[in-house]
């Protein structure tokens, strides 16, 4: 039986995935009430780190987010060009409609996609909290249905030719097989230990060609 904080009815406000979408949207909210220029920039990065990230190597969803980074990168020469001049009401309501009404939906869809854990790490990097990142993701005491989220969290917050070492108690082949599917040609992966009892792989971002 899982945990009373981990029961919830699927698509209701018990549901982690509708409360982060909530807390987002309130996260906007404030962006589109008049945040500083530094505020703005530190969103986007924060942005970048976290949503961009989880979804930047998976086939379904690279080409949207290389528009929103696009789009992004576009609002941050507005912000320099102008000084402490408020960012263009329009141009940041776009990137922020296209956060909430295509993004947050394909994250949703995405397989070990965690919005939650996502929303989270994003709202830490506002307040000047850097998101763990553990050399060592150790999934053996984590609950089965929690464990390919935390390991594809883990996997987008790494820079090209970073890597992780996630240590299982089984040969997750089906983990594999879901990077594949997600992240075709932007991962390693490595056996360093294999069985019987505990299994240790070397996962990395591939670095980018010609790097």
């Amino acid at each position: 039986m899982a945990p009373p904080s981990e029961i919830y009815i699927e698509s209701t406000e018990t549901d982690p995935a509708v409360q982060a979408r909530r807390v987002l949207r309130l996260v906007h909210q404030r962006l589109r009430e008049g945040a500083t220029p530094d505020e703005l920039r530190r969103y986007l990065d924060a942005c970048d780190r976290t949503l961009y990230g989880a979804a930047s190597g998976a086939a379904g969803t690279r080409l949207l987010v290389r528009a929103l980074r696009t789009s992004a990168a576009a609002l941050r020469r507005r912000l320099d060009a102008a000084g402490d001049t408020p960012a263009p009401e329009a141009l940041l309501d776009a990137q922020l409609l296209m956060e909430e009404e295509v993004l947050l939906p394909a994250l949703l869809e995405l397989p070990g996609a965690d919005l939650p854990l996502l929303v989270a790490d994003l709202e830490g990097l506002l307040r000047g909290e850097e998101p763990e990142n553990p050399a060592v993701v150790d999934v053996r005491e984590i609950p089965h249905g929690r464990r390919h989220p935390r390991i594809f969290g883990r996997f987008a917050r790494l820079a090209p030719g970073e890597s992780f070492t996630l240590v299982n108690n089984h040969d997750p082949k089906p983990l594999r097989r879901e990077f594949e599917a997600t992240h075709p040609d932007a991962f390693t992966w490595e056996y360093v230990e294999s069985g019987p009892e505990q299994w240790r792989i070397l996962i990395g971002r591939k670095a980018a060609a010609g790097a």
